[in-house]
């Protein structure tokens, strides 16, 4: 195969790692270009969106991962690029404006070290030979050494590593080659350690990501790990994939799954995302956040709103003297609409909700938590 033939394959094998696009906003999903790759939205930090081309180095894989589709025992097609081909390819459509960065995973190629090699040439032929100062995004493989880690901090804007599961129990039904504390957990640490606030690489942003019901985990132990990781370790992100029937090894506990369809599936992603952020922009805590008697979020209603019903004395707030803290916990009420009320309130009481620009199904799941005088 050529290097576009290649790039193709391998930009569509990426897709497995969602760690880009899962957002519930229509700019924050993935979209293929013309020839067919992926390319993946990426928020600029001065706000909009911009395009991220996102592609595998290799699909040829050495680990046992139970839940992915290009483990080693699985029957498909492989192909590598070598580092040359994913810097030139990236670099013409950089000129062509067609990107503003680059999303770099791969397989497991000989060993973790060897890859995470192979990787780190990319980025370095980027820096150095075609002086790209842009975006990185560089995926650590799991059991790579602290000085391959060190390298690929240092030459990337984000680096990231999946915790797959909340714990070695867990993970242990997913993996019999991969070590969760020694493979795993080691090098998030590490990665922590090496960007922490006044370190010398602390620009780089950390983030991993949760393959939802792949395992027999429940919510409030991935909720648990989620607050581990902004507090402790003081990530940027962390994203949520849910595991697709069909994909894995038979044997895994979500080919079992009582969650028959993909509306249920991708539901409970959904609701992880939503306490997710939660927990970033409303300063919910870990008791703020509702599971039922097996530790799993409700399907049927969002967590914001199942936390007001189970407040009932707080509510209706008052529109036009309530503080900040208290508006952001009315349903249906975000940041940026809370924002814009605290401004509307210094030029003059708010009349109505309809005033702040609300309608339709959001309108209707704010007012009767709220009351206008």
């Amino acid at each position: 195969m050529d290097t576009i033939e290649k790039l193709k394959m391998l930009s569509e094998d990426s897709q497995y790692d969602l760690a880009c696009a899962c957002g519930t906003a229509r700019d924050d999903h993935r979209k293929r270009g013309l020839d067919g790759k992926w390319l993946y939205p990426v928020t600029l930090p001065q706000g909009g969106y911009s395009i991220l081309l996102k592609t595998l180095l290799s699909n040829a894989c050495g680990n046992d991962c139970k839940y992915c589709p290009l483990r080693s025992e699985s029957n498909v097609r492989r192909c590598t690029l070598q580092p040359e081909e994913v810097a030139s390819m990236f670099m013409e459509y950089v000129r062509k404006k067609k990107v503003f960065g680059l999303f770099l995973s791969s397989g497991v190629m000989n060993s973790a070290d060897y890859t995470m090699d192979r990787i780190n040439a990319v980025a370095r032929l980027l820096r150095y030979k075609h002086q790209f100062k842009g975006y990185i995004h560089l995926k650590i493989i799991p059991g790579a050494s602290d000085a391959a880690i060190e390298d690929s901090v240092s030459l990337a804007s984000a680096v990231s590593l999946n915790i797959e599961t909340p714990g070695k129990k867990r993970f242990d039904l997913l993996s019999n080659k991969k070590d969760y504390l020694k493979d795993i957990v080691r090098p998030l640490k590490l990665m922590s350690r090496l960007t922490d606030r006044g370190t010398r690489f602390s620009r780089v942003k950390c983030t991993s990501q949760f393959i939802v019901g792949a395992s027999d985990e429940t919510d409030s132990e991935i909720i648990d790990y989620m607050f581990r990781f902004y507090r402790r370790l003081k990530f940027q992100r962390i994203y949520f994939s849910a595991y697709q029937k069909g994909l894995g090894h038979p044997d895994i506990p979500g080919e079992k799954n009582l969650l028959s369809g993909p509306e249920e599936i991708f539901m409970r992603e959904h609701r992880l995302y939503q306490v997710d952020f939660l927990v970033r922009k409303y300063g919910f805590e870990p008791g703020d956040i509702l599971t039922d008697a097996d530790g799993n979020l409700r399907l049927d209603k969002d967590p914001k709103e199942l936390w007001a019903c189970s407040h009932p004395e707080l509510y209706p707030v008052r529109i036009n003297t309530a503080d900040r803290e208290s508006l952001l916990r009315v349903p249906g009420l975000g940041p940026a609409t809370v924002k814009s009320m605290l401004k509307q309130r210094r030029e003059g009481p708010i009349a109505r909700l309809e005033d702040l620009g609300l309608k339709g199904k959001r309108l209707e799941k704010i007012r009767p938590y709220v009351i206008c005088e």
